[in-house]
């Protein structure tokens, strides 16, 4: 009879043990539950709030948006296209600077001198002599410039710093050529036209006329840039 009452004792003190390591599995389980549905509902709440908060933004940013293009469509245009205008006063600066590097200066006085030049000119008929390689001599003296070219023949017999309208006119002050002789790399020479022509600025085209054998004036527009000096 002990041996019974006391294996159904050990039975129910082990029930009690299973039930209570059960109901206390349960509890923590039920803990874990609570735990999980307070941090969904956190997350829940900071969602809406992050949510809230991005809408409101996104509304004030939104009312602003409209604020500002209601007060951009003003008479006074609107504050952005202010910016644009600036920017575009900025490129305007820059393109001015580089045009003035790319001038050499354009303007530029020289001090009394003489200069190597580019000349340049607008005809492909009307240019220095090939032995020259587009450049002309320039003499600065009491702060005029005169630069001296050799032309490809003798062809050119005059040329007039203005144009070819003016030229004409009775009075007309006309470039008289000189003759030159020039050395060609292959060692052959020949006796070209060559002429002093006063220039009004450097880096800057000026109109200079001429009249050929036809006895025709053409108008051209020709540059003297780059000095340096000998």
């Amino acid at each position: 009879g002990c041996g019974a009452a006391a294996q159904e004792s050990a039975v129910d003190k082990s029930a009690q043990a299973a039930q209570s390591v059960s109901e206390s599995t349960a509890e923590k389980t039920q803990d874990a539950q609570s735990a999980a549905e307070t941090a969904a509902d956190k997350a829940q709440d900071t969602a809406q709030q992050a949510s809230e908060s991005t809408a409101d933004k996104a509304g004030d940013a939104a009312q602003s948006a409209d604020e500002s293009a209601a007060e951009g469509s003003t008479a006074e245009q609107s504050a952005e296209a202010q910016p644009e205008e600036e920017s575009k006063a900025e490129d305007g600066q820059e393109t001015e600077a580089q045009e003035g590097a790319a001038d050499q200066e354009a303007g530029e006085v020289l001090e009394d001198g003489i200069y190597i030049v580019s000349f340049d000119t607008d005809g492909s008929m009307f240019h220095v002599n090939e032995a020259d390689k587009g450049k002309g001599t320039l003499i600065v003296k009491d702060g005029k410039m005169t630069v001296h070219i050799r032309l490809t023949s003798k062809n050119i017999l005059n040329l007039y710093p203005g144009l070819a309208e003016d030229a004409k006119k009775e009075g007309a002050e006309l470039l008289q050529p000189k003759v030159s002789v020039v050395t060609y790399d292959d060692g052959t020479t020949e006796e070209v036209n060559s002429f002093d022509v006063p220039v009004p600025a450097i880096g800057q085209e000026f109109d200079l006329a001429l009249i050929g054998t036809k006895g025709k004036w053409y108008d051209h527009k020709v540059k003297v840039s780059n000095p340096e000096q000998k």
